[in-house]
């Protein structure tokens, strides 16, 4: 039973804690305790739970339920040894309590030993009729061993058992996915909702399914089953408002992510939406509204300070895109797109040092694309820091040892240092990996690509 301060079920719950504050002991008897004992757990009132538990089996000492919440509370603290050693005395008291089993497979989960907690799960399924909790667990058993196929079965024993158990439908179309079958998720789905026609959440599923196929239709007219059995879902207004943007239909997808809106409180994702939406139809005034709608609602989100930086890169206003992409690195500055944009921009700005900045950083924080090397070791070259453009450069043949733009830039740097053997063998290098980027010597190091001898490198190099 679950107390609530607003019932009259409550009396126990009062009365042990008026006791509590007197110290004056008052007998209740062993129902009482595990209902007290139940309410404080759910409540994640730990300190509260143990002190009923104690006194509680100060006066029902042979209370096996009680002694069991003691093993819970030991599991919960991660105190193994002495929850094995409680469930192992009960185990020998009542071998037939499936509890216990629950328990012994929970440390045994615990201990990362989920193929013995199956096993004693199993064991627990021939001593009771109640099996839907027991096919759960041991249907997350299965997902901590990635056997995704062993859980979605028993995720679909307890669905059958209950057709209103959704977290086990969320449970098996996660299995689904993560298998990548689509197709056996839909087929599935559907057999489901004959049973089901009017279940929102089945339908919202199908039509995820159906948009992740690219099949936009199908999964429009199942979003649209799904607010017809519920037409307060707010997860189905937004998929289908993602749907309708797919079909370029974004007057109407904004008016979906507007009833979000209206429902609930508003989310990040649907302004953001609304004001790309609004950007697709050239409202750029409306467009900005939600974008800065976006950003004030979720600081954290970077896709809105992504959207509104591009939208001003796109207006090539620069400077306003920098002023969002400097806001969002003083929120954020670990994250590496903002820091790529914030070196774009300023690229576009002529602001060498800061682009360079930008990019180091971007490396600092482990991107290694090979782009971000070329154009931290280019702004190196504009800057006059040859030998940093160098050190750059062959950090960067590590992740990529065959990239013959690499080849060319650090023949070209060598050969600007005089330094005419390494040059001649990246150069060389360069040549053998592709000779269509030979260009780069000229673009990058004109006064280099006038030197004689480099020119007959060229020539006599195949």
């Amino acid at each position: 039973m679950e107390f609530s301060h607003n019932d009259n079920n409550n009396l126990p719950l009062t009365k042990f804690e008026s006791m509590l504050k007197t110290n004056h002991v008052l007998f209740f008897d062993s129902e009482e305790f595990e209902n007290i004992i139940h309410h404080y757990l759910n409540q994640g009132k730990i300190a509260l739970a143990k002190k009923a538990i104690k006194l509680g089996l100060d006066q029902h000492p042979t209370s096996i339920n009680l002694k069991l919440f003691k093993v819970e509370v030991f599991v919960f603290e991660d105190n193994l040894p002495e929850a094995d050693t409680l469930l192992n005395e009960l185990h020998s008291l009542d071998p037939m309590n499936e509890e216990i089993y629950i328990q012994k497979a929970n440390v045994y989960s615990k201990k990362d030993n989920h193929e013995q907690a199956i096993e004693v799960l199993k064991k627990a399924l021939q001593l009771t009729d109640d099996v839907v909790d027991l096919y759960s667990l041991i249907g997350m058993e299965y997902l901590f061993l990635d056997q995704f196929e062993e859980a979605k079965t028993y995720f679909m024993k307890c669905l059958e058992s209950d057709l209103n158990d959704y977290s086990a439908l969320y449970n098996i179309i996660y299995c689904f996915e993560f298998l990548k079958q689509h197709e056996e998720a839909i087929s599935y789905l559907n057999l489901f909702l004959d049973k089901n026609p009017y279940c929102e959440v089945a339908w919202h599923q199908l039509g995820k399914q159906y948009f992740t196929l690219k099949d936009y239709n199908k999964a429009l007219t199942s979003f649209d089953f799904a607010i017809i059995s519920d037409d307060t879902f707010v997860g189905a207004y937004l998929e289908r408002g993602k749907v309708l943007e797919k079909l370029k239909r974004y007057e109407d997808a904004i008016e979906n992510y507007t009833i979000t809106l209206q429902l609930d409180e508003p989310t990040s994702f649907a302004l953001l939406r609304i004001g790309s939406c609004y950007e697709k139809l050239n409202n750029d005034d409306l467009a900005l509204q939600f974008y800065d709608r976006t950003v004030h609602e979720d600081p954290l989100l970077d896709k809105g300070w992504i959207a509104i930086t591009r939208f001003y890169n796109r207006k090539k206003n620069y400077q306003k895109a920098l002023y969002f992409i400097n806001r969002a690195i003083n929120i954020d500055s670990e994250n590496v797109t903002y820091w790529k944009l914030y070196s774009q921009i300023n690229h576009r700005l002529n602001f060498y040092e800061e682009a360079e900045r930008g990019f180091k950083k971007t490396l600092e924080l482990g991107n290694y694309e090979l782009n971000t090397w070329l154009s931290r070791g280019d702004l190196l070259i504009k800057l006059g820091e040859p030998q940093a453009a160098i050190y750059n450069f062959e950090q960067a043949l590590d992740f990529y040892p065959e990239s013959a733009e690499l080849e060319y830039r650090l023949a070209g740097l060598y050969f600007s240092l005089n330094e005419n053997n390494k040059g001649t063998f990246h150069l060389k290098n360069g040549l053998r990996l592709n000779e269509e980027y030979a260009f780069i010597i000229e673009e990058l190091f004109p006064k280099v690509s006038n030197k004689l001898f480099v020119k007959n490198l060229l020539k006599t190099n195949p």
